[in-house]
């Protein structure tokens, strides 16, 4: 059989991390949830964690690559008090899984080998079908959280030359993708605020305690300024979810997991970022996202220091040393 290339590599290493920390947070969820549709869906998802892992283990033990170390139940206190709401874990469902599909659209492209084809194709058509779920659920409970209704055109639009002014002056509305990626980014961000607020509530390590509410605050910024561009062409805008944070002070995951978390949680956003400046006609929005771009940097490069001093940082596999290994 081939040998797997870079890309499999990376990605394979990837989802078995992220799917590592996410059976750990999963496994937590399922001991304090009371709507049986909820448990459902939360049963779905750390079944397919823990099938993605179970196939990556395979496939990484006859290629002879070590397994990842990833997360464990060292990581989780299963007896930990409750710390979420129900409906707090179906906002976070419908995060991990735009994360999911987003690492799985980019890494489809990029796989050659058989088996990896059709192993990364059934881990998209799962979190898809999961996604569905989710939304169904999301409706029945009337825990949405939509992009808003604009007038349909009543003709083709043409740029005029005002098209990208966005400070002072002829400023056109938002169009229909800039809302919906400003919409996009407050959903994330919402869940987001929620869930680095209740880490920076459980931590004990102070220096990871400043790491969440600096988190927090970096992130509540941005959550005002995606919403001050929705309020000024008066569209609405969904609400916080700070709420559905128990007051718990009780940690039920391992300092490692919380930091690792944001820490891909921040990462993400920079990717959100593309996608949302790809589709971006106004100056003023370009300008929002490089702001908050820089904050997300600092924030990871934070983080990133935090996990290698304490030695949890693990690393992709990387390319042969050359140097080092002629010095040899």
């Amino acid at each position: 059989m081939e040998k797997l290339n870079s890309a499999e590599i990376g990605k394979l290493w990837a989802i078995y991390m992220g799917n590592s920390m996410a059976t750990c947070i999963l496994s937590y969820f399922l001991q304090h949830v009371e709507d049986q549709d909820v448990k459902k869906l939360l049963e779905n998802a750390l079944n397919l964690s823990k099938e993605f892992q179970s196939t990556i283990k395979d496939t990484f033990i006859k290629e002879n690559i070590p397994i990842p170390n990833g997360f464990t139940k060292d990581d989780v206190n299963l007896a930990a008090p409750r710390l979420f709401e129900d409906e707090f874990y179906v906002h976070y469902l419908r995060y991990v899984t735009k994360v999911g599909l987003s690492l799985y659209s980019v890494g489809i492209p990029l796989m050659y080998r058989a088996d990896i084809r059709k192993f990364s194709l059934y881990c998209m058509e799962s979190t898809i079908e999961l996604g569905e779920h989710i939304k169904d659920v999301s409706i029945i409970k009337g825990w949405v959280i939509k992009s808003p209704i604009i007038p349909a055109p009543q003709k083709v639009n043409i740029a005029h030359k005002n098209y990208l002014k966005g400070f002072i002056g002829d400023v056109r509305p938002l169009h229909a993708l800039e809302i919906a990626h400003l919409y996009d980014n407050l959903e994330t961000n919402v869940a987001s605020k929620a869930l680095v607020m209740a880490f920076s509530q459980v931590t004990k390590t102070k220096k990871i305690r400043n790491l969440f509410i600096k988190g927090e605050e970096l992130t509540y910024k941005a959550i005002e300024g995606y919403i001050k561009k929705l309020h000024d062409d008066n569209l609405p805008s969904p609400e916080l979810i700070d709420h559905l944070v128990t007051t718990s002070t009780f940690s039920p995951f391992s300092d490692k997991l919380m930091v690792f978390h944001k820490m891909d949680m921040f990462s993400m956003r920079v990717r959100n970022f593309g996608n949302s400046v790809a589709v971006n006609g106004r100056r003023d929005l370009a300008l929002m996202y490089a702001d908050f771009l820089k904050d997300i940097t600092g924030f990871v490069h934070d983080a990133a220091d935090i996990m290698i001093e304490n030695g949890w940082m693990e690393t992709p596999p990387e390319a042969a040393d050359r140097e080092d290994l002629s010095s040899e």
